[in-house]
C-alpha cells in the first residue's frame, strides 16, 4: 500500500550520513539525490525520502513515525545501535513487543532531526 514516505531535515548532509548507514544495514541504497532531497529504496517496498521542506522549517510531527522492515532480529539490533552511534535518540530498545515471543520484534529511535523511526521484524528469532 505505501509507495513513499518523506521526512524533513534541517541539515541534508548530516541526514545523508545517518540514512546511508541505516539503509546499508537494511539492504537498501540511495536511488536518487538532488541538492534538497535524497531517496532510498530496498529490493521491495516503497521509497523513503529525506530532504528540506518545500516551505518553512523542518520539524518532526507529533505522532508521526516511519517504519523499516528488517530481515532479522540481529539487523534490528544493529540498526538501532548504529542510529544511536550516529546521533539518534533511543525511543525504545530492541525487544519483543506483545505476548508472542515469536511475533513482533522492534526498536524505536529518532534521527538527528527528531523524526521518529521504527525498525522491526515479524516472526521467530532467526
Amino acid at each position: 500500500m505505501l509507495g513513499v514516505a518523506r521526512y524533513g531535515t534541517r541539515d541534508i548532509e548530516r541526514a545523508k550520513i545517518f540514512y546511508d548507514e541505516i539503509a546499508k544495514l537494511l539492504g537498501a541504497r540511495r536511488v536518487f539525490e538532488r541538492p534538497e532531497v535524497v531517496a532510498y529504496k530496498g529490493a521491495e517496498g516503497g521509497m523513503f525520502l529525506v530532504g528540506k521542506p518545500y516551505a518553512g522549517e523542518a520539524a518532526p510531527g507529533n505522532g508521526t513515525q516511519v517504519g523499516f522492515s528488517a530481515p532479522s532480529r540481529a539487523v534490528v539490533d544493529a540498526v538501532h545501535a548504529k542510529a544511536l552511534e550516529l546521533g539518534g535518540k533511543c525511543e525504545g530498545p530492541p525487544g519483543v513487543r506483545g505476548p508472542d515471543p515469536n511475533g513482533f520484534y522492534g526498536a524505536y529511535f529518532r534521527d538527528p532531526d527528531g523524526n521518529k523511526l521504527l525498525v522491526s521484524r515479524f516472526g521467530p528469532p532467526d
